[in-house]
């Protein structure tokens, strides 16, 4: 049977995959998110959204740092970061383990012929932006419902999914969830001074990244410690808001463009 390498999921949007122990093993080597990346074979920006996404989905950062551009910058795991790569360590050995088992059965059962990839049911999600985070009310409306989810240092998410939704998920006060945003969904705001707007959520935070593309421009706002959001605006618009790295800004979104998820 063919398959990708074990890999542990963290959450419906992304997964924790040999390529991320990698990474964390080798910022906890070299100290540099860049360098660490140029390790084991991840582009300087590659390297970063990982981080990103990694810290995202934890409710305290794992890795630490200061932007550096592509020149590269100081970076260091956290306590938080050093404890959870050793216990990806152990769980992906039992994985790996399991995964081992499981194929030997299923190569005895002719049956298992006529479902040749179990791998693939594996979701993946285009959804740039990934928080984890825990439910702190449930409002129900006739249709809808309103999820406030606290995503941790301080930040809440608003979310409107329906009240069909709301029971098929089994979402309730204290249930973890991970709130997906597509970043084309995030709109970007220069300065944080509160502005009036029916955008339910407004983050605010300081540009810690922004690369321009020949149509398009992604920037990335570091809104607390750890935790990032990414916009994807058009160019024309990121000139027009002239935002560099270290700017403040606020993200805008509505809170029906807030997608849940659970384990």
């Amino acid at each position: 049977m063919n398959r990708a390498p074990a890999s542990l999921r963290l959450g419906g949007a992304t997964r924790a995959g040999e390529d991320r122990l990698r990474l964390l093993e080798a910022i906890d080597r070299r100290g540099s998110i860049t360098a660490a990346g140029e390790e084991i074979g991840l582009g300087y920006r590659a390297a970063w959204d990982a981080v990103q996404a990694l810290n995202n989905l934890f409710p305290k950062p794992l890795v630490r740092a200061r932007a550096g551009g592509r020149s590269g910058g100081a970076a260091e795991l956290t306590a938080e970061g050093e404890a959870t790569l050793r216990t990806l360590r152990h769980i992906q050995a039992e994985i790996t383990l399991a995964i081992h088992r499981l194929e030997a059965r299923l190569a005895e059962d002719p049956a298992a012929t006529a479902f040749p990839n179990p791998w693939s049911l594996i979701m993946r999600t285009s959804a740039r932006n990934a928080l984890r985070g825990r439910v702190k009310s449930v409002t129900d409306g006739a249709v809808n419902a309103e999820v406030v989810v606290d995503v941790g240092q301080g930040l809440e998410m608003v979310a409107i999914i329906t009240r069909h939704s709301v029971e098929d998920l089994g979402i309730a006060v204290g249930s973890d969830v991970i709130a997906l945003v597509k970043s084309s969904f995030v709109i970007l705001v220069a300065g944080d001074t509160p502005i009036r707007t029916s955008a339910r959520n407004r983050l605010a935070g300081t540009v810690v990244a922004h690369d321009d593309g020949a149509v398009n421009s992604e920037i990335a706002l570091e809104l607390a410690d750890g935790k990032t959001l990414v916009a994807t605006i058009t160019r024309g618009s990121a000139e027009s808001l002239g935002l560099k790295v270290g700017d403040r800004a606020t993200a805008l979104v509505k809170a029906s463009h807030v997608i849940l998820a659970v384990e």
